[in-house]
């Protein structure tokens, strides 16, 4: 599949489509106006909540470091909004890589608005494609990241001969709220698709719903932007649809799906 974001349908609609959004609150705010421009109903549930990082040590010798690096790469939109001190203290010469077109609108919203961001595939493979990190033997680059998460991209840039540091400048928590709202509409059929763009996501949405509530979500599609998510997901008994990344790429496979399954039929 084509994972570059494509242009959304103009002459199709989502209305009486429920949609479950389980992004974090800032980041579910793009993808709600996203739905509502093509009609559909979102639910908003984040199934991870954003916190400061338990020990904020590794953030603070980052930027007080920040002229030493070459590098800086945001491997989120959440890294981007927690990790940027501001915009002025930024060194001129210190090279900005983005996951992907979020992380780099994320960047920009706080002052980083030159960042690189792959043209295949928008992880950490995309990122390792870049010409920027191709030869990168004897560079100082500084991840910013939240706590946990993958090492691959690390892994390899020291394989390459880089001098690789973290700045962990979040966490992720599952969510407290109630979910009285949600197990609601799921028990209506109010939700007939779900977006999600994390295992850990699923993980917290799984562990915080009563098992039938659980079982009757799995039986509406779920749409997500990458194959790894989409594995996990059928692992825990979902039916998985993968999109291209981004907004536009869920709402793109929103629409093809429900001009083929009408809300009146089953999922």
């Amino acid at each position: 599949m084509d994972s570059r974001p494509k242009a959304l349908p103009g002459s199709r609609s989502l209305a009486g489509v429920g949609v479950l959004v389980t992004r974090p609150v800032r980041q579910a705010e793009g993808l709600v106006r996203a739905l509502a421009a093509v009609e559909a109903t979102a639910i908003v549930f984040p199934a991870i909540v954003i916190e400061p990082p338990r020990d904020a040590a590794s953030l603070s010798r980052a930027h007080a470091a920040l002229e030493s690096y070459d590098i800086a790469i945001f491997v989120s939109a959440n890294a981007a909004l927690h990790g940027v001190p501001t915009a002025a203290a930024w060194p001129r010469a210190l090279r900005v890589l983005a996951t992907g077109p979020g992380t780099a609108a994320a960047l920009a919203a706080v002052g980083l608005a030159a960042a690189s961001v792959p043209s295949t595939t928008y992880d950490s493979e995309g990122l390792l494609a870049l010409p920027e990190l191709a030869a990168v033997q004897g560079k100082r680059i500084v991840i910013f990241r939240g706590e946990g998460g993958r090492d691959h991209l690390a892994r390899t840039l020291r394989a390459r001969g880089a001098h690789v540091d973290y700045a962990q400048c979040y966490r992720r928590a599952p969510p407290a709220s109630d979910t009285g709202g949600l197990i609601a509409a799921i028990d209506a059929g109010r939700i007939h698709a779900t977006t999600l763009t994390s295992r850990e996501a699923l993980d917290n949405l799984c562990h915080v719903l009563p098992a039938p509530a659980c079982a009757r979500l799995a039986r509406a599609p779920l749409f997500v932007p990458h194959p790894v998510i989409a594995a996990h997901a059928r692992g825990a008994g979902f039916v998985a649809i993968v999109t291209a990344p981004g907004d536009d790429g869920l709402v793109c496979g929103l629409l093809e799906w429900f001009a083929l399954h009408p809300v009146s039929d089953p999922p």
